[in-house]
C-alpha cells in the first residue's frame, strides 16, 4: 500500500490587535501614524506651544515600526 502524502501545516495568521488598530492609521507611503505620548497628564506644567505641538499626529519611531507592523498584520 502506497503511504499517505502528509498535507503541510498551514500557518497561524495572527490577529489583528484592535487597540492597537484604533489608535494609528498607515499613511499612504506605509508609514505608521501615531499620536503624541504625555499631552494630558500634567498639562498644565506644560507650555501653550507644547500642548499645540503635542496635539498633531506623529509618525511611529524606526525602532517601535517591525513591532507595531506585527501587530497590525492580519
Amino acid at each position: 500500500m502506497k503511504a499517505k502524502a502528509k498535507k503541510p501545516k498551514a500557518k497561524i495568521k495572527m490577529k489583528t490587535k484592535k487597540t492597537f488598530a484604533k489608535r494609528c492609521k498607515v499613511s499612504g507611503s506605509g508609514k505608521l501614524v501615531v499620536q503624541h505620548n504625555y499631552v494630558s497628564h500634567f498639562a498644565a506644567n506644560k507650555t501653550h506651544k507644547q500642548k499645540m505641538h503635542l496635539k498633531k499626529d506623529t509618525t511611529a519611531s524606526d525602532s517601535d515600526y517591525k513591532r507595531d507592523r506585527q501587530l497590525l498584520q492580519g
